[in-house]
C-alpha cells in the first residue's frame, strides 16, 4: 500500500483545467522529485497532498483513507509543507518556532529548539533575532527547522533551494537529506540540475500532469 496516492485526480479553477487525471503513488521512505515545465502543475500536486486545497475529482489517500477523513491538524503534523519562500510571522525566530507548539498546546522545547537549529548551522541567538534581520538564506533554513521540530512522516519541499547561494543551498540539502536519512518521506519540485542529477527518484511532468517516469 503506497504512503500517499492520488487516483485520477483533476483540479480545476473555473474553465482552467491545472491536472487532468492523475495518478501518483509515493511509497514510505521514497524520496520523490518532480521536475518539469512552469505551469504544468507540479506545486498544484504539493498543495493538494498537503490538503491546502481540495481535488474537483477523483481521490487522494494516506495511508489508505481518504485525507478528508483525517482531521486537518492531525493530517498535518504528518505531512508537512515547505514553502518555496519561507512564510515566516511574529516578530523573532522564537515566534515562529512556537508556533508547532501553540497548536498542540505545549510550550516551546528550548533544547529541542537549538539542537534543530544547529543542524541548519544557526546558533542558539538565533531564536531571538527579529525575522526582518534575516537574509532569505536564514529565513529559509528556519522555516525549515519550523518543519522539523515534530519530524513529520512526509516532507513536502517546493522548490526550496531556489535562489538561494552555494552556501545556504548546501546546508538546506544536508538536512533534508538528514530528516530522509531518519526515516521522512520526502516529495519535492526542483529544476536544479545538480540535485536533478542526484535524485532518487526522477518523475518529469507535462502539461495538466501528464507524469512520465
Amino acid at each position: 500500500m503506497a504512503l500517499i496516492e492520488l487516483k485520477n485526480v483533476t483540479y480545476q479553477v473555473g474553465d482552467e483545467q491545472v491536472l487532468k487525471e492523475v495518478n501518483l503513488k509515493l511509497e514510505e521512505g521514497d524520496w520523490f522529485t518532480l521536475t518539469g515545465p512552469s505551469g504544468c502543475g507540479k506545486s498544484t500536486i504539493l498543495r493538494l497532498i498537503a490538503d491546502l486545497i481540495s481535488a474537483t475529482s477523483g481521490e487522494l489517500t494516506y495511508q489508505g483513507q481518504a485525507i478528508e477523513s483525517y482531521q486537518p491538524e492531525e493530517y498535518r503534523r504528518q505531512v508537512s509543507y515547505c514553502f518555496q519562500q519561507a512564510n515566516l510571522f511574529g516578530e523573532t525566530v522564537r515566534d515562529n518556532l512556537e508556533f508547532p507548539y501553540l497548536v498542540r498546546g505545549q510550550k516551546l522545547d528550548q533544547k529541542r529548539a537549538e539542537a534543530v537549529l544547529k543542524t541548519v548551522a544557526l546558533d542558539t541567538s538565533y531564536l531571538d533575532k527579529k525575522v526582518v534581520d534575516l537574509s532569505g538564506g536564514e529565513k529559509q533554513r528556519v522555516g525549515l527547522v519550523r518543519n522539523l521540530l515534530f519530524t513529520p512522516q512526509v516532507l513536502l519541499l517546493d522548490e526550496v533551494t531556489t535562489g538561494l547561494d552555494e552556501e545556504n543551498k548546501w546546508i538546506v540539502r544536508a538536512t533534508i537529506e538528514d530528516a530522509y536519512q531518519q526515516g521522512v518521506t520526502i516529495m519535492e519540485i526542483t529544476h536544479d540540475q545538480v540535485e536533478l542529477a542526484n535524485a532518487k527518484h526522477l518523475v518529469k511532468m507535462e502539461e495538466k500532469g501528464l507524469l512520465n517516469a
